[in-house]
């Protein structure tokens, strides 16, 4: 266990079994790591009130919106430290390690603080409804006072990908959700924390994750960190601030869409929020096989193409655009079949209405999941050839679609106009980042000077 930490070198072997041997650890990973959000959700709907569990609900969008910024962010720095281990370059390697955690560092810091100071005026203006300001306002400002240690995990649990080891953050993940299941329930219902209880649960359980990865990091043979290493190299930091940053407002325009779309949402009243809520959940949880390929990828990407072997990115993308469809075929019909029973596991028996209104949702998203395949491989594999401009322009195209959908369509159709904007924001992004991919490699196939400065 406390052995050197196990690297996995993308540029030789199979593409397949590559891909599922690193994917398989992510996707029960993530399924662990949404276990915090659906454990939150679940304690505080059956163990506090209905209006606890909108609450919780309704900062969603304004969670991500933040946090998605910083994970995108981080995300840039996992290309660059993917594409230097490719290129079997040692000490850019480590340097660019370390200038990761800087800039993280440095972006937690100002996370922290500006987003608990303005949290209460964004629930506001998103229309919260007054009865849930108050614990909304309560349950975020503790998830964002604490996020430098969801950061530092991210950028940690990041780096270990980039060296194709998805086993570590899948032990990590492990042992921080059952820390995390045991707090809620210690916090929430032994002592009364309410949503304050769930929300320092999800802190402690992230502030226990990064010692641990990091401890592995160090145990990496490529990663014998000298003095030289530590020092601050500005070319470094530009090219991690280049990847990064688009990655970050990529997200955070997604996540406008979403703000946008709660703003509709908070208009319904509490029943439909919780509804929303409690519907995001479970998609969240379907969406992530879709991710962790498209994350698996990235780092193939990354590896191959800092290697100079095109033909080889080719056909790992190839792979993983069936490898995809698999897993959201199988998870979409068990949205569609399951899906009131899913709901039900978050609301107590009595929410009938709460359940009627969740499953239109599950319906219409589940049998578009398909798009959202072929959106995340995709957008990977852009991003880790270095392209990291077209997926923002991707999420400030879903952000034009679910605002005109959501509008365009009236509002007796209710809650089905969400639906509606969600799957078709889906649709536009896709195309998108599939034409962007295809000129993108066919552009560096023709052009080899455009490889070796991608990989300077």
């Amino acid at each position: 266990m406390f052995g050197k930490t196990k690297v996995r070198d993308m540029t030789s072997g199979s593409p397949l079994k590559l891909l599922i041997s690193f994917t398989l650890p992510l996707l029960l990973g993530n399924a662990f790591q949404q276990l915090y959000s659906i454990v939150d959700t679940a304690v505080v709907g059956r163990g506090v009130s209905t209006d606890a569990l909108a609450a919780v609900g309704a900062t969603g969008s304004i969670h991500w919106l933040i946090l998605g910024f910083v994970t995108g962010f981080t995300h840039g720095f996992a290309i660059a430290v993917a594409q230097a281990f490719g290129s079997h370059d040692e000490k850019l390697t480590r340097r660019t390690v370390i200038m990761s955690f800087y800039l993280a560092g440095i972006i937690a810091a100002a996370v922290s603080v500006l987003s608990v100071i303005f949290s209460r005026k964004i629930l506001i203006l998103m229309g919260t409804p007054e009865n849930l300001v108050a614990d909304a306002t309560l349950y975020i400002s503790i998830i964002f006072g604490g996020s430098i240690f969801m950061i530092l995990y991210n950028v940690a649990a990041s780096v270990l990908r980039a060296f194709g080891n998805s086993t570590v953050p899948l032990m990590v993940i492990i042992f921080s959700s059952v820390f995390n299941v045991v707090a809620d329930i210690v916090f929430v219902v032994v002592f009364n924390w309410g949503v304050a209880g769930v929300a320092v649960a999800t802190v402690m359980a992230n502030f226990l994750c990064v010692p641990v990865c990091i401890h592995y990091i160090r145990k990496i043979p490529m990663l014998k960190f000298t003095k030289e290493d530590f020092k601050w190299h500005n070319e470094t930091a530009r090219k991690l601030i280049s990847l990064g940053l688009p990655v970050g407002l990529m997200n955070s325009v997604t996540a406008i869409g979403n703000v946008a779309l709660q703003f509709v949402v908070n208009t319904m009243g509490a029943g439909i929020v919780a509804a929303y809520a409690v519907g995001c959940r479970i998609l969240g949880l379907a969406d992530h096989a879709a991710n962790v390929v498209g994350m698996a990828l990235g780092t193939y990407v990354g590896q191959n193409i800092g290697a100079g072997n095109i033909r080889r990115t080719k056909e790992g993308v190839r792979t993983a655009f069936w490898l995809s469809n698999g897993f959201t075929a199988i998870l979409a019909a068990i949205m569609i079949v399951f899906g009131k029973a899913l709901t039900g596991l978050f609301v107590g028996p009595g929410e009938v209405q709460i359940i009627n209104d969740a499953y239109p949702f599950l319906v219409i998203s589940g049998s578009m999941m398909w798009v959202l395949g072929l959106l995340f491989v995709y957008r990977f594999s852009l991003q880790s050839l270095g392209d990291t401009v077209v997926p923002m322009f991707s999420g400030l195209l879903e952000l034009v679609i679910r605002l005109s959908v959501v509008f365009a369509i009236p509002a007796a159709m209710g809650f089905y106009r969400v639906s509606i904007a969600e799957v078709a924001a889906w649709f536009g992004a896709a195309l998108m980042l599939c034409i962007g991919y295809y000129v993108r490699i066919s552009r560096i196939e023709k052009d080899p000077a455009l490889l070796k400065k991608l990989l300077k």
